[in-house]
């Protein structure tokens, strides 16, 4: 009888409620977890910039390698016989060479003069003692904010044959007539030199000093302790631990060297007669100047990149010594 009465109010058609779904996926991992969120996130972020990066950088990298096989004036130009002719006539171009020397003569003598300075500033600027340290940071780092054409403008006059300079020298007796500073090879590349390392030393100091901040002051206490004195403490013990910084400024100089264009053509003009010429201020010339040649500038473009990459990789592989 009971039976029966549970038959009858049962709803006729109507079947059992499905479990509930948490029973089926409880033990499965959901497809989007928080690691893969993160991931697609981060990605997320990239993708914008990395686009930016292709068709800005990489694209326009493969569009110059295409045109540095490519011959002619202008925009009538056509694939080279052979196609690494512009590659062979750089090994002929004896104006290219030279510019090539001038450039390893900036890099070999102004880049370590300058690192060396940046250092040492740094060191002196981070003593704790020191009064009006934010005054002389700022002086110091300030001729990297002035203006090319100012800087350039004020470099030429004071080293004209009637400027400064040379009234400064003829007046203890250094000199007996004025020096023609810009007008021959080896004073003009000074100049350009002593430009470089007024502008550009303030800058690596800012990197030397941010590095300094991180520096463990422990080590620094137990080697005064032991009785190194302040040469020894700097050379043994704070340097290697900027090694890292050291390298990485090393880097960006040398690049920076490498492509020196603003110097060259501000001060000298490139001159007298390319002997102060660089090889970016020299690419210009060929691109824009005298009969321009796409072709042959994206050639020498090339070169830069390859010496540039070369050098990179050596600073990177001798300045690398993790164990």
């Amino acid at each position: 009888m009971a039976s029966d009465v549970k038959t009858r109010t049962k709803a006729p058609g109507r079947r059992n409620a499905p479990p509930p779904l948490n029973n089926y996926i409880g033990d499965r991992k959901p497809w989007l977890s928080n690691a893969r969120r993160r991931s697609l996130t981060g990605w997320g972020f990239l993708l914008p910039a990395a686009l930016l990066i292709l068709f800005m950088s990489f694209i326009p990298m493969a569009q110059a390698f295409v045109l540095s096989l490519q011959t002619g004036r202008g925009t009538r130009l056509e694939f080279a016989d052979p196609l690494w002719y512009n590659y062979q006539r750089l090994l002929n171009d004896e104006i290219f060479k030279l510019t090539l020397t001038n450039t390893f003569i900036y890099l070999i003598i102004q880049v370590p003069i300058m690192l060396a300075l940046a250092l040492v500033l740094a060191n002196l600027l981070n003593n704790p003692k020191l009064r009006f340290k934010a005054l002389w940071r700022t002086a110091i780092f300030l001729p990297c904010a002035v203006s090319l054409v100012s800087y350039s403008l004020v470099f030429r006059t004071l080293f004209a044959n009637d400027g400064f300079v040379n009234d400064m020298l003829l007046g203890v007796g250094v000199i007996d007539g004025p020096i023609n500073w810009l007008g021959q090879a080896d004073t003009a590349r000074f100049v350009i030199i002593l430009g470089l390392l007024w502008r550009w030393t303030g800058y690596n100091m800012v990197f030397y000093l941010a590095a300094l901040q991180n520096i463990d002051h422990s080590s620094v206490e137990a080697a005064r302790m032991d009785g190194a004195n302040a040469f020894q403490t700097f050379w043994y013990v704070t340097v290697p631990q900027l090694k890292p910084m050291i390298v990485l400024t090393a880097i960006l100089s040398i690049n920076g060297t490498l492509q020196l264009f603003d110097e060259s053509w501000a001060l000298t003009r490139g001159g007298p007669a390319y002997q102060t010429m660089s090889m970016a201020h020299y690419l210009y010339e060929v691109s824009f100047q005298k009969n321009p040649n796409f072709g042959y500038a994206a050639a020498i473009s090339y070169v830069i990149l390859m010496l540039v990459a070369i050098l990179s990789f050596i600073q990177m592989k001798v300045g690398d010594k993790r164990d």
